[in-house]
């Protein structure tokens, strides 16, 4: 068993300014400079022989290359059970577009994928052990990130490797997207 997500792989001067404010918030395990990616969809373990038919499926996937920009950092969770910072990534239609084909392929295969609505984001840190007070004044003096355009020409098969400290995520396979037509 292999646990498989697709993504988009971030460029470093991107990932570095994530970084930078990466920081500051007391309680919040922040995700390593190297792992910070957008997750497209999450596949979770998938048995040896599968990840073939997932690397066939992707294969046969098309999109438009698109950019991206930040504009913000939010949180997830449910009313003061605030468990996630994330950077918010607005909803390029060329981004949904990807997003949903990638979703509609791995349903394909009878693949048991999320039935949430996609938010494009990228993870910043897990929160779960912050205060909620902490992260509204961290909100407050950090949250107003802007970033980009991103260009994006290719999407990512990741395998994730669990151990006992942070995941590593290796780049299995890239797909590239078809380049953007002038005018």
């Amino acid at each position: 068993m292999i646990r498989l997500f697709v993504g988009l792989a971030l460029p470093q001067d991107l990932r570095n300014r994530l970084a930078m404010v990466s920081s500051g918030l007391p309680g919040a395990r922040w995700i390593d400079r190297e792992n910070l990616h957008m997750t497209l969809c999450f596949m979770g373990q998938v048995e040896d022989p599968q990840a073939e038919d997932v690397d066939l499926a992707l294969s046969g996937v098309r999109g438009a290359a698109f950019d991206f920009s930040i504009s913000g950092i939010s949180t997830f969770g449910r009313g003061h059970q605030i468990h996630t910072l994330w950077a918010k990534v607005e909803a390029d239609p060329k981004l949904m577009a990807l997003q949903a084909k990638i979703e509609q392929a791995m349903r394909n295969l009878g693949l048991p994928i999320e039935g949430r609505k996609f938010t494009p984001h990228i993870t910043l840190a897990r929160t779960k052990a912050a205060q909620s007070s902490k992260i509204a004044q961290w909100l407050q003096t950090g949250g107003g990130l802007t970033a980009g355009p991103v260009h994006v020409d290719s999407f990512v098969l990741f395998r994730s490797h669990l151990g006992s400290g942070a995941p590593h995520y290796e780049v299995l396979r890239e797909y590239d997207l078809e380049p953007e037509q002038p005018g």
